[in-house]
């Protein structure tokens, strides 16, 4: 990611609009603070329209998934419930009871 002052972006915008056509995106900063991001409007728009997903894995909230899940992991039936406890029927039945 190319990052740009104020000025430059001023000075070169019609070079940093051909960089955003390729792909790139550019942080403009106002004395080392970033102010303002240049994102192609094209790609990726449908995908994530407010950029939600990339400012979480910015963040570390989350990582994006580089290959798709195991065709076996999705197949794979789920494990049987296990009963309830004695302390939570008894509690189920309290409420059912109106105690």
């Amino acid at each position: 990611m190319k990052k740009a002052t104020i000025t430059e972006a001023k000075n070169q915008l019609s070079a940093l609009i051909d960089r955003v056509r390729h792909g790139e995106t550019i942080v403009i900063t106002d004395r080392g603070r970033p102010v303002a991001r240049l994102v192609s409007a094209l790609s990726g728009a449908a995908e994530d329209p407010d950029g939600r997903l990339a400012r979480l894995e910015r963040r570390g909230g989350l990582r994006l998934a580089t290959a798709p899940p195991p065709g076996a992991l999705i197949m794979k039936k789920l494990p049987k419930a296990r009963k309830p406890s004695g302390v939570l029927d008894a509690l189920l039945d309290e409420r059912r009871d109106g105690r």
